[in-house]
């Protein structure tokens, strides 16, 4: 009963985040909005992190299966990225990369600026 109740806090957040996305004509996704409406929640306290800790490690393990959908339909759409498949594996491993560097400055900035405040 409890991972149902997380699970509905976080349906919420969904929802909300649909509803911006049709009050704010703006070309972000409802999800992001969602996602900053409960980051915005658990900064102030409105939501504990412990009331959504169990079902966000759950969601997490799961979450390999959530690909196959997606590789599923990569399969059945072989015939049209046929002949533009080198281009999508190159830019695939360029932004990896460019996200994974970003990644770890931010990362290492915050560390940074975390020792700083604590000292």
């Amino acid at each position: 009963m409890k991972l149902l109740k997380q699970f509905g806090i976080i349906l919420i957040f969904t929802f909300l985040g649909e509803v911006c996305k049709y009050l704010i004509p703006l070309p972000i996704p409802a999800s992001i909005y969602g996602l900053v409406l409960l980051l915005a929640a658990l900064m102030t306290r409105v939501i504990q992190l412990e009331q959504l800790k169990e079902v966000s490690a759950f969601l997490i393990e799961i979450m390999p299966l959530m690909f196959i959908p997606a590789s599923v339909g990569i399969l059945n759409t072989w015939g049209v990225l046929k002949g533009i498949f080198i281009p999508i594996v190159i830019i695939t491993v360029v932004t990896t990369v460019f996200v994974m560097v970003v990644t770890g400055r931010v990362t290492q900035l915050v560390i940074r600026m975390d020792k700083r405040r604590k000292s």
